[in-house]
């Protein structure tokens, strides 16, 4: 039988850690003086207590290493557990949410996706806009931790494959977990650091330039305004760009640049792929607006490259309603959203490795058919690619692709349009934030839709943030027997 008191002990000490980081935007409030800072020390004792007699009440139980069972209930239980008490800021502040709204909201927040119920952001409390943007900012160096450390470890969607390479750098022993993620972490932070002098220096308020460092580099895309980035025409897309790039790449690259070895950066084939297809997506775009539609070559690269890093990314930003530029380009947008970034960063979908694994297969194969006799495997990176990789991609987009569709479906029987169920099934899986269509388009919101709509999604989010499998596998009989 599993023992949940190591869970329980590590899930009750994050939970405590999210309450008192409330208190930051207390202190916004209380400098601001609208009288919104009760909500959130009421929100933190509450997040506080809760986490710490959890922890308290599990800690006869905790253990040096977590076992395999363990590992895997950690990794998805704190994802739920988490929004939970982040929703709670929603309740009780000006916002007023139902439960509903408000763990979709702190779901969206902790999981990147950017989707929003929330409307008013422009009249909103500075305490409230905040807390979305540090939501966003805590699930993004969690996703990292998370990609790097754990999903290697369980084997998950071919994260396998960067096992070694998280904890080896030119060949020499490097440090432990915990000190890998501490490196990315001050890596994380000095980002998050310059996104906010780049903003500020481009002309946003310090405030604005803080909530959108926040979330640009944990690619979640919360807005302090209705308008989204289309309220920062010009400068501060430009710098949205290449922020959100930085964001896409693999962490444990900046790792190596710090010891060393910048040329890791440059010949990975992730990092080359990622950026072709922004920029052969952002030409296509600019070739259709100027063509089609007779726009100024300069409007139309801006704002055709700041919506494909925005979107390809899962930042979610919108600069504009790119759906009024035709059917091509709706049609893009909703399949370069299934794109994502690289692996080991903050950016989220299907990941640009597992196109690059999958093509090689395909490749291989083929090869084999015109040359039944010759011995072909699929490479990656230089490397032979191991069988239980292959397995573990080619499961990943079946479970995908299956997720997807059966969402899809359900999102349909509770009412909504075939636009709005297929892209909003895909933006909560691949947690991109806005779907296509009037009311969850890019100048839209979800706040319109039914609870029943909002609960499907927000454990879809949940589900596309952990790569499937680490949700799935608890369904499985075999999981709790092998405890």
């Amino acid at each position: 039988m599993i023992d949940f008191r190591p869970v329980g002990y590590v899930i009750g000490l994050l939970v405590s850690a999210l309450g008192a980081t409330m208190l930051v935007p207390m202190v916004v409030d209380m400098f601001v003086g609208n009288g919104h800072w009760p909500v959130f020390l009421e929100s933190a004792v509450i997040t506080c207590l809760s986490g710490g007699l959890v922890a308290i009440a599990c800690a006869n139980g905790r253990a040096g290493q977590l076992t395999l069972q363990q590992t895997f209930l950690v990794t998805s239980l704190v994802w739920v557990v988490m929004p939970v008490f982040g929703g709670l800021p929603f309740v009780f502040g000006a916002t007023a949410s139902s439960a509903t709204d408000a763990f979709f909201e702190a779901m969206s927040g902790l999981t990147t996706t950017g989707a929003t119920v929330l409307s008013g952001l422009d009249e909103m409390p500075h305490g409230l806009l905040l807390w979305r943007s540090l939501l966003q900012w805590f699930g993004g160096i969690g996703i990292i931790v998370v990609a790097m450390v754990f999903l290697p470890a369980l084997r998950i969607g071919g994260m396998q494959i960067f096992r070694s390479e998280a904890f080896d750098t030119q060949g020499k022993i490097l440090p432990r977990a915990a000190e890998i993620a501490a490196r990315i972490s001050w890596i994380y932070l000095g980002l998050t650091v310059a996104a906010f002098i780049m903003y500020a220096a481009v002309g946003m308020t310090a405030f604005e330039a803080l909530c959108h460092a926040l979330t640009s580099i944990s690619t979640g895309g919360f807005s302090t305004t209705d308008a989204s980035f289309a309220a920062f025409k010009g400068a501060p897309e430009y710098v949205a760009v290449v922020i959100m790039v930085f964001a896409s790449l693999p962490f444990v690259l900046y790792v190596h640049m710090l010891a060393g070895s910048a040329r890791a950066l440059w010949t990975d084939p992730q990092v080359r792929t990622f950026i072709g297809v922004l920029l052969v997506i952002s030409a296509a775009l600019t070739l259709h607006q100027t063509v089609i539609d007779d726009r100024a070559l300069g409007l139309a690269f801006r704002e055709a490259l700041f919506n494909t890093v925005s979107i390809t990314s899962g930042t979610g930003y919108a600069s504009t309603d790119y759906q009024a530029w035709g059917a091509f380009p709706i049609c893009l947008f909703f399949f370069m959203g299934l794109i994502g970034g690289c692996a080991g960063s903050t950016s989220c979908s299907i990941k640009i490795f597992r196109y690059q694994l999958l093509f090689s297969v395909i490749g291989a194969q083929i090869r084999r058919i015109h040359s039944p006799n010759g011995v072909f495997s699929p490479r990656y990176a230089g490397r032979t690619i191991d069988d239980d990789v292959i397995s573990s991609v080619i499961a990943f987009f079946v479970l995908f692709t299956v997720s997807l569709g059966v969402l899809a479906i359900l999102l349909g029987i509770t009412g909504l349009d075939f636009i709005s169920s297929i892209s909003g099934a895909a933006s909560a899986l691949a947690n991109i934030g806005p779907g296509l269509g009037p009311e969850i388009g890019p100048v839209g919101n979800y706040g319109g839709l039914n609870d029943t709509a909002k609960w499907l999604l927000a454990i879809a989010m949940w589900i596309g943030r952990l790569e499937l499998l680490a949700v799935y596998v608890l369904l499985t009989v075999n999981f709790w027997r092998a405890a």
